[in-house]
């Protein structure tokens, strides 16, 4: 629950009336970002920080019911107050307590809508709000702004609305951005202007609407939105899956009185407040299940991507998706202390049949040996069969089944996006945890339903070796940015570029190996996958204890150093622990930091413990070492990384 420390109504903007039109500027707590409302023949905005024009010409129009919302609009009433308020979120992915502070622009019209502003010391956001009787269809909704000259766009991009988000990155000029005009550019997006701010584009409470996506075709230098239409005819598309074959020609049929999508832009000045950003969370709907004290979220073994052939000199049995294998999986995880295993494609004899498991399978059993070991379960299924069988989640919770994995959703149209809640919904009055794989980014419904404890929506190590760390160090500054991250990291078998030869069974991945360690901690997510070989694990237990030690919620995040696309050093902290991940390119033969240490406690001693590139990992990715120091508050701590190297730890206290 959210707890408000302030709510005044104070004067925070200034109005005036300007070239027939009238002004409203209002500022960030702190005074140093501003956004100037006009409200002429249209609603129209400028973004600034610290005086420098930011982004402008902004506007923001929909149209409802073929009634333009934004255009000659008439104010009834204007609204400013500010808010400073904390909350604690269900599953804290960087912070067990929030700050929640801004001030706030409600600009009230004839017409019965209303546009809401906020503005933060880290950012702005903006909805629209309706207050009309029944339902009405959305025709359309525009999203405008002109791009600063000289800026640089980290876009993903696709040719079609049909997209599972994992793409890999595009870098483009705005020349470049112009002439990409029949691509669709996903959220979020990051522009980073000629004077070094970097604005992140997302959007957040995202419910019973499409999401957006963002084109070159508003005009030159211009963001423009655009929505998948809703979909109305179906047919099967020969791979077991369905396409859309009629569309109406509007995006939403929703209720008439509601809160719309917030559209926002997180504006940084140093690159780690991209990775220290809460705005989803902050803008989210607050927790909807009244007792989560059910939610459980951990790790988990994924058996996919390894093939499901442990191989070690244990194993007396053919590997295969069987009931040996999977207790062989158990076994592993009830060592490791892993709070799960996922049992994925395969599982069952159909993927149809959701309760039906493969004949080799007794999967009653294996569900009563998971509860001995105090091991769950999670079961992968394809969005068609949960949409088909949507008791099943009543029926897993009496079989005693942990979780769900739901895949291949590759939309995000408004019955799609509420394909999303209704799933959260159910698996919730259920107690269930949701992961939603072949998904679109998260866009806060992880909050108002936190069983729902990740999404893909991501290139991850699943593209084996078109998973470059050139492509994920954009990862924390843009995609992970914007809430959790189902990418599945955990290799054993790691590989400079040049020398990659992993394939299943044998899957490996490119970076070091200290590079995979770090990804436990620098990668959000509330389902942590580790997805090798449990033999390969075995192998090299002391990797593999550490990374199933890292916890997936986190007290507290700080950026230790940062620069987008080419390192990030993260420190978490859980309880009187701190965990520190650092990944780097492949574009420096070596990079060395100086880190220092002032977040620890005065006075006190801790033991470091950490994982380090060897001397070899620029040609032998696997090569690492261990070190173990004691260190203090003072203590500046010196980190070098390879080539598409990591660096990784965890800091003990050793004296109370």
């Amino acid at each position: 629950m959210r707890k408000a420390l302030l709510l005044l109504l104070i004067t925070i903007c200034s109005s005036f009336y300007v070239y027939g039109g009238k002004i409203y500027e209002t500022f960030s707590p702190n005074g140093n970002i501003m956004i100037k409302v006009t409200i002429s023949n249209g609603i129209y905005y400028d973004i600034f920080c610290k005086g420098n024009p930011l982004l402008e010409q902004g506007i923001l129009q929909m149209r409802i019911d073929n009634q333009l919302l934004g255009v000659h609009p008439q104010i009834k009433k204007v609204n400013e107050t500010t808010v400073n308020e904390w909350f604690k979120p269900v599953v804290p992915f960087k912070f067990s307590k929030i700050i929640n502070h801004y001030n706030q622009l409600r600009l009230d019209f004839r017409g019965n809508y209303s546009v809401e502003f906020r503005v933060y010391d880290d950012g702005i956001a903006y909805r629209f709000i309706t207050n009309k009787k029944g339902m009405v269809e959305i025709d359309d909704e525009l999203f405008q702004i002109s791009l600063p000259e000289n800026s640089l766009l980290h876009v993903q991009q696709s040719n079609s609305f049909k997209t599972a988000y994992e793409e890999a990155y595009s870098h483009l000029s705005l020349q470049d951005w112009n002439q990409s005009s029949d691509k669709y550019a996903l959220l979020p997006i990051l522009i980073e202007t000629e004077n070094k701010y970097k604005i992140l584009i997302s959007e957040a409470d995202l419910t019973d609407y499409p999401a957006m996506f963002l084109t070159a075709k508003g005009g030159q230098n211009k963001l423009s939105s655009i929505f998948p239409k809703v979909p109305l005819g179906f047919e099967e598309d020969g791979s077991g899956g369905v396409k859309i074959v009629k569309e109406g020609d509007y995006h939403a049929i929703t209720k008439g009185i509601r809160n719309f999508p917030w559209r926002y832009f997180v504006i940084a000045e140093e690159d780690g407040q991209l990775v220290e950003n809460t705005m989803t969370a902050r803008l989210s709907e607050s927790s909807s299940i009244s007792d989560s004290k059910w939610i459980c979220p951990g790790v988990t073994t994924w058996e996919w991507w390894n093939g499901a052939t442990p191989y070690g000199p244990d194993v007396n049995f053919v590997a295969a998706r069987n009931t040996d294998t999977y207790k062989y999986y158990i076994d592993f995880a009830s060592n490791f202390g892993i709070n799960y295993i996922l049992l994925d494609d395969g599982w069952a004899e159909k993927k149809q049949n959701p309760y039906i498991p493969n004949k080799k399978l007794d999967l009653q059993k294996l569900i009563q040996y998971g509860i001995e070991k105090h091991v769950g379960i999670i079961l992968w299924l394809p969005w068609e069969t949960v949409e088909n069988n949507f008791d099943l989640f009543k029926t897993y919770s009496s079989w005693g089944i942990k979780g769900v994995k739901i895949d291949f959703m590759k939309r995000s149209d408004q019955w799609m996006v509420n394909f999303y809640e209704r799933v959260a919904a159910e698996a919730a009055k259920h107690k269930l945890i949701v992961d939603f794989h072949g998904s679109f980014k998260p866009a806060g419904l992880e909050y108002k339903y936190p069983n729902v404890l990740s999404y893909e929506g991501v290139r991850g190590m699943e593209q084996m070796g078109n998973c470059l760390p050139n492509n994920s160090l954009y990862l924390p500054f843009l995609r992970n940015a914007v809430g959790p991250m189902d990418y599945t990291p955990g290799a054993m078998l790691s590989y400079q570029p040049e020398m990659y030869c992993g394939n299943r069974p044998n899957s490996g991945s490119i970076g070091t190996r200290a590079y995979q360690m770090a990804l436990f901690v620098l990668f959000e997510t509330g389902l942590q996958i580790m997805a090798d070989n449990p033999t390969l694990y075995y192998r090299e237990e002391d990797c593999a204890r550490f990374m199933a030690s890292v916890p997936v919620v986190t007290d507290e995040t700080i950026s230790l150093a940062a620069k987008v696309g080419e390192y990030v050093i993260v420190a978490k902290r859980k309880g009187d622990r701190w965990y520190i991940g650092g990944i780097t390119n492949g574009n420096e033969a070596e990079r060395i930091f100086e880190v220092p240490l002032d977040f620890l406690d005065e006075g006190k001693d801790y033991q470091l413990i950490s994982y380090e590139d060897g001397l070899n990992a620029n040609s032998q990715a696997m090569h690492y070492v261990k070190r173990e120091v004691q260190v203090q508050k003072k203590t500046m701590l010196r980190i070098k990384m390879a080539r598409n190297g990591g660096f990784a730890a965890v800091l003990k206290k050793t004296r109370k």
